[in-house]
């Protein structure tokens, strides 16, 4: 696969707030490529993102800037939603369409007289692979063995072998009818599906599961993260359209910086509120613990879904987590 072209990235007059930034990474960069110019963007090395997209795949990526990169941790279990392509037919290396062949059995046992594949026939394989599911990752993931990445070992010719790990799919649907179609002189099907699924679920593994619960093997041609958690493409910028809002506030008559979601809007999008009072929001501050945000709540150990808590003046100031009764700062962002 051919990169695109990068862009010339300015650094920008002045660093950038704290805050997030949404974009819409290009197919063939990199999540690091992605950081890297935004830190050039964004005046500051201090830039990280909320979950890898691999490089063939286009969509989300949220980076935090600042301060923002300590809001991440909270943002990488998000649930993410995709659009994507599965190829019926073909295996290859890698579950997906950059990695080489390794089997290609077709998609023949599909398809009716007429070459066509009828949808309600998928239908109990794209229904085994609903719900919440055990399972094993590609091989070709950033999963650390032993120390090493796992596909760093593959690419070294090592077999590896990871364990399955439980997620969810809470959907995965055809939005298009099938396609026939010859690849390599093997007939194959292609999939346009949607995917809605919990954080650490691989897609490629979905289609090289649902290529294996059809007899045909089968891996990933296409896909696209439409959301992270609240953000959607609607909120995505590309590096193009960053490089472009860079330069013009460069020549402002009071320079501005890369622009970015302020830590209070992310908080407001990413977590529930409680609004303090002014004893509350000072004791905050200095990393004390209030009273439950949710006194019925909590999750296994007591714990509850972290809160965003906001000023009496509506900034955020920390985020909070109930504990055994009681509301813990875990991450203080207005600090004393």
């Amino acid at each position: 696969m051919t990169a695109p072209a990068r862009p010339d990235i300015p650094r920008g007059a002045v660093t950038a707030a704290d805050g997030l930034v949404v974009v819409d990474k290009p197919q063939g960069w990199t999540s690091h490529d992605v950081v890297a110019r935004t830190r050039r963007l964004a005046a500051t090395k201090k830039v990280g993102h909320a979950g890898t997209l691999d490089p063939m795949a286009t969509g989300v990526l949220v980076l935090g800037v600042g301060r923002a990169t300590r809001l991440l941790t909270y943002l990488v279990g998000a649930d993410k939603v995709y659009t994507a392509t599965v190829r019926l037919g073909q295996r290859t290396v890698t579950d997906d369409a950059e990695g080489e062949v390794t089997e290609a059995r077709g998609a023949g046992a599909l398809l009716d007289g007429a070459g066509a594949a009828d949808p309600a026939a998928l239908e109990p394989a794209l229904a085994g692979l609903r719900g919440v599911i055990e399972q094993v990752p590609s091989a070709v993931s950033a999963i650390k063995v032993d120390g090493r990445r796992s596909y760093a070992r593959v690419r070294a010719g090592e077999e590896v072998d990871l364990p399955a790990r439980t997620v969810t799919v809470h959907r995965l649907e055809l939005t298009a009818p099938p396609r026939t179609t010859t690849a390599d002189g093997t007939t194959v099907l292609d999939l346009d599906v949607v995917v809605a699924c919990s954080s650490g679920t691989y897609v490629r593994a979905l289609a090289r599961d649902l290529g294996e619960a059809l007899g045909t093997g089968g891996h990933l041609t296409a896909l696209r993260r439409t959301q992270v958690g609240p953000f959607t493409l609607s909120d995505a910028r590309t590096v193009d359209q960053l490089v472009a809002d860079v330069v013009d506030g460069a020549g402002a008559p009071e320079p501005g910086g890369l622009p970015v979601m302020s830590l209070t809007e992310a908080a407001r999008a990413c977590f529930p509120a409680r609004h303090l009072d002014d004893g509350e929001t000072a004791a905050v501050r200095v990393g004390k613990m209030l009273t439950a945000s949710d006194p019925d709540g909590g999750g296994p150990g007591g714990r509850a879904p972290v809160t965003a808590a906001f000023a009496p003046d509506g900034h955020v100031v920390a985020l909070l987590e109930d504990r055994g009764g009681r509301a813990r700062p875990v991450l203080v962002l207005d600090p004393a």
